[in-house]
C-alpha cells in the first residue's frame, strides 16, 4: 500500500528515574523538548500539559503538579513552554478523568507530563478512563510523553504497588499496569530510583526501595518474556519510535534484566527499541474507543493540520482492494463512494491505492 496510509510516528517518551526538578532534570526535559521544536517556527509555544491524576490522592496535588509547571516554565523557557495543570484526581468527582472539560489541555498537548504520587493509585484511576485514552491517542499522532516517579511504573506492563509493600508491609506483589507499550509488541516493566541509597548501610533501598533480594523474589514472580527496565536516579531513557532507538541520559545508567541476564547502559550509551521486546508498529487508532479517536483526531487536525486517514478509512482501503483482488468491481466501487463520503479520494496507482484528502 502507499506511502500516504502509513501512521504517524508515535511522540517520543522521556521515563525520568527521579530528579525531574533537578539540574540533571532540566537536561533531561531539554532533549525532549528540543526534538518538539526541531522544524517548528521560532518562538512558536510548546503546549505542556501536566496530568496531576498519580498524586490525585493527596491533598496538595496542585501543588506537586505546580512545582513540575513552573520549573519547565522557567527552566526551559527558551522553548516558549505554555503549562497547562490537568486537575483529574478522582473518579466520581467532578474532578474526574472521564470529565472532559477538565481535560481539554490534553487535545492540544505538544508533551503530556504525569509524575510522583501513587502507582497503584494512578493505574486504578487512569484505566480505561476519558483521560487515558486521550493520552495514547495524542501519543500516537506524535505528542510527547514525559513520566517520572509513580507514572514511570504506573505505564508498564506490570506496576510496583511501593507504597503497599515498603510503607504498609504487603506481601510482595505486581499489579496489573497501563501497559502503555503493550500496543506496540514491548512488555516492559518500568523502575524508577534503581540504585536508591536512601536506606544507608543498614538497609538496602536500591531497585525502588524493595532491595536486591526482595526484587530477585518479584522478578520471579512476572510473566515470561517481559523486560524489566531500571532507570537509576537523576537519570532518564529516552524512547524514540521515528529512529526506534532509546538513549540514556543523565548521571546514572539504564539496566535491562531478561530471562536472569542484565544488561547496563551508561550515560550516552544508546541501544535499540528492539531490545525492549518484538517491536511491532501499530496503526494509531487501535484499541481506542472510536469517538475518542474521532475527536482527538479532529482537534489535532485543527490546531496542527495533521491530514492523517482515520482507522475507518483504511479498513475502507483494505477491504476495497480484497474486493479487487476478487474482480468484485460492484463490491469495491460502493466502498470507494465510502471512502469518498468520510473525506478521502482514492486513486489506483500501479505502486498501490493513494489516498488524497478533499479539501
Amino acid at each position: 500500500m502507499a506511502a500516504d496510509l502509513q501512521p504517524p510516528i508515535p511522540g517520543p517518551i522521556i521515563l525520568f528515574g527521579s530528579g525531574e526538578t533537578s539540574p540533571s532534570g532540566q537536561k533531561i526535559f531539554n532533549t525532549i523538548f528540543s526534538r518538539m521544536a526541531s522544524g517548528r517556527p521560532p518562538n512558536t509555544p510548546i503546549q505542556v500539559a501536566i496530568l496531576e491524576t498519580p498524586a490525585g490522592f493527596e491533598l496538595n496535588s496542585a501543588q506537586v503538579a505546580g512545582r513540575v509547571g513552573d520549573f519547565i516554565a522557567h527552566r526551559l523557557q527558551n522553548y516558549n513552554p505554555q503549562v497547562s495543570l490537568v486537575p483529574a484526581r478522582r473518579r466520581g468527582t467532578p474532578l474526574s478523568p472521564d470529565n472532559p472539560e477538565i481535560l481539554t489541555p490534553l487535545l492540544g498537548a505538544d508533551l503530556i507530563f504525569l509524575g510522583p504520587g501513587s502507582p497503584s493509585y494512578a493505574v486504578r484511576q487512569l484505566q480505561d478512563s476519558l483521560a487515558w485514552h486521550y493520552l495514547v491517542a495524542r501519543h500516537r499522532l506524535g505528542a510527547g510523553l514525559a513520566l517520572a516517579s509513580a507514572a514511570t511504573i504506573a505505564i508498564g506492563a506490570c506496576a510496583l504497588p511501593v507504597y503497599e509493600i515498603y510503607k504498609v508491609g504487603e506481601e510482595i506483589h505486581w499489579k496489573d499496569g497501563l501497559d502503555l507499550l503493550g500496543a506496540f509488541g514491548l512488555p516492559v516493566v518500568f523502575v524508577p530510583h534503581w540504585n536508591n541509597t536512601d536506606g544507608g548501610e543498614e538497609l538496602d533501598t536500591s531497585r525502588c526501595f524493595m532491595g536486591r533480594e526482595r526484587f530477585e523474589l518479584l522478578v520471579n514472580m512476572l510473566p515470561r518474556g517481559q523486560t524489566v527496565v531500571g532507570i537509576d536516579e537523576k537519570t532518564g531513557l529516552s524512547i524514540d519510535f521515528g529512529t526506534q532507538q532509546c538513549t540514556v541520559i543523565g548521571r546514572g545508567s539504564v539496566t535491562l534484566m531478561q530471562s536472569g541476564h542484565e544488561r547496563h547502559y551508561t550515560p550516552g550509551k544508546v541501544f535499540d527499541l528492539q531490545m525492549l521486546g518484538d517491536y511491532q508498529s501499530q496503526e494509531p487508532g487501535i484499541g481506542l474507543p472510536l469517538g475518542v479517536w474521532d475527536s482527538v483526531l479532529s482537534h489535532s487536525n485543527q490546531f496542527e493540520k495533521i491530514s492523517s486517514p482515520s482507522p475507518q478509512v483504511i479498513r475502507l482501503v483494505k477491504e476495497r482492494e480484497n474486493a479487487r483482488a476478487r474482480r468484485d468491481w460492484k463490491d469495491a466501487d460502493n466502498l470507494r463512494l465510502e471512502i469518498l463520503d468520510l473525506g478521502w479520494q482514492i486513486r489506483d496507482t500501479p505502486q498501490g491505492p493513494v489516498l488524497e484528502e478533499i479539501k
